[in-house]
């Protein structure tokens, strides 16, 4: 059995072609007949391929046992394809009353397990669940289904002059229901926020069946939101079908430059003075040493410890520009000069990809780890981490780049390369860098998570950060999902809990 307490599965692992034989020799559970018989009008699937390819989102972890032919944890039942909140609601009536436990499904591209099935859950996927319901130009808000692709989205809503704002890396492969149950955030949030700032109206099934109703309004104080209690619930409390989110006109004016820093700590400095004095970059990312050399190439200055930042800013002519001056302004005072925008042009041509296919295909290890952290802590942290693992592995690179900033603090966004090397050497030692992070950033007074969520691969950590609020959000569980049925294990939620 998996431990989803663990902040890492090493299940004994489970040969994909073993997994395949035993499914083909056992009859399918009896009740997929029944699902099918009381709500024909949705699409099943129980054969071996559909399972496998919902077996697993993009957790890197995942993808290592999936390149080694094994299992991350199990196969689902079924995968069931609604295309409207109504048949939703009768699965999740079927689900309740045959004790079937469930998975939303977006499209998989989370990147901590969110999606994993440990014990044979049924997959709701919501890929058919993929329209535009309105767009409204008087109040500047999107209702979209769940399934709705991001790309998509904001294909549709340039079309009619509008962005939603939110432009994660994930943009053209996530969907807006992923971005809910996730807690997301774009590379643009410190302009236009985070997923929280942008949802403004959400429909959710509940594990009872019932359909949760929260309607547009411009804000409201009727108790606490109950729209929050479900943004980064990650399916664990009920499943998102809907949502309303804010839209923003185009913008008149987006000007964009790179500039160079003597080092880490004054670029954080020179950002943290942008954001607290009340500019607000559509983007401002530095990026330390290691990655300054990949992004800034022949334009990067002879200073061996010269860091970039690319930076933009969006809105009328006038105030775009003004913004973009003052901010040049406050990066001279930190050192910083401006060079060639080969960068940040290099960054935006690349902004939507996958940058470890390619490292993962040739056998080496890829993990990214975000957290986030008081501009009085980001320094040190980046400085303590680096060196703890350094120190243990010098084996394995770790870059940094400073993202998604606000007035209090940033996102430190972590990238971690293991050569190739067999299974059986690298994983204890992704499993160590992992902990590393986690126990630096926690004794460091950090968040574990800044936007790519807990999954079950945070499981370990999230209790500790949470504390007593573990126990809060455990107590809701029960009280929504007294059997445990939606998404069990993720969020640390476990039925010891």
């Amino acid at each position: 059995m998996v431990d989803m307490n663990q902040g890492t599965v090493f299940s004994t692992a489970v040969e994909i072609e073993t997994a395949r034989k035993v499914d083909d020799e056992q009859l399918a559970p009896s009740w997929i007949a029944s699902l099918q018989a009381e709500i024909p009008s949705v699409r099943l699937h129980s054969d071996f391929d559909t399972l496998l390819e919902h077996s697993r989102d993009r957790l890197p972890f995942g993808r290592f046992r999936h390149r080694s032919k094994q299992l991350t944890g199990a196969l689902p039942s079924a995968v069931v394809e609604p295309t409207n909140v109504a048949e939703v609601e009768e699965i999740v009536q079927f689900a309740q009353r045959n004790n079937l436990a469930v998975i939303p499904y977006g499209s998989g591209s989370g990147v901590l397990g969110g999606t994993v099935p440990f014990c044979g859950e049924l997959i709701i996927a919501l890929n058919r669940m993929n329209r535009i319901l309105e767009i409204d130009e008087t109040n500047n808000v999107v209702r979209a289904e769940a399934g709705l692709n991001g790309g998509a989205l904001e294909v549709a809503l340039k079309e009619r002059g509008y962005s939603s704002g939110h432009s994660p890396q994930s943009l053209e492969m996530s969907t807006v229901g992923g971005w809910a149950a996730c807690r997301g955030s774009g590379q643009c949030s410190s302009r236009y926020g985070n997923i929280e700032n942008m949802i403004v109206g959400m429909k959710v099934v509940l594990p009872s069946g019932e359909l949760m109703d929260v309607r547009h309004v411009p804000r409201r104080s009727v108790g606490p939101s109950l729209i929050e209690l479900f943004i980064g619930s990650e399916g664990t409390l009920g499943l998102v079908v809907e949502v309303t989110l804010k839209i923003w006109p185009l913008p008149p004016k987006e000007i964009d430059g790179t500039v160079a820093f003597p080092g880490v700590e004054s670029g954080l400095h020179a950002i943290r003075k942008v954001m607290q004095l009340g500019l607000r970059p559509a983007v401002i990312r530095l990026y330390d040493r290691s990655e300054s050399e990949r992004w800034g190439g022949d334009d990067l200055p002879d200073d061996p410890d010269a860091v970039i930042c690319m930076f933009e800013f969006h809105g009328l002519a006038g105030v775009a520009e003004a913004e973009f001056e003052a901010a040049l302004r406050i990066f001279a005072t930190h050192g910083g000069v401006i060079i060639d925008d080969g960068p940040i042009r290099r960054w935006k041509s690349v902004r939507f990809e996958s940058h470890s296919d390619a490292f993962v295909d040739a056998g080496g290890y890829y993990d990214t780890i975000e957290v986030a952290a008081p501009w009085s802590r980001l320094v040190e942290m980046y400085n303590t981490i680096r060196s703890a693992i350094s120190d243990k592995y010098p084996e394995v690179m770790l870059n940094a780049h400073w993202s998604h900033a606000y007035s209090d603090g940033a996102c430190m966004y972590m990238t971690t390369k293991i050569p190739a090397m067999p299974d059986e050497a690298a994983l204890p030692i992704h499993a160590s860098v992992w902990e590393i992070v986690m126990r630096h950033c926690l004794d460091m007074g950090g968040t574990i998570s800044h936007h790519h969520g807990i999954g079950y691969f945070r499981n370990k950590w999230i209790i500790e950060e949470l504390n007593a609020g573990h126990k809060v959000l455990g107590d809701l569980k029960r009280a929504l999902d007294p059997g445990n049925l939606f998404n069990p294990g993720k969020l640390g939620l476990t039925d010891k809990d």
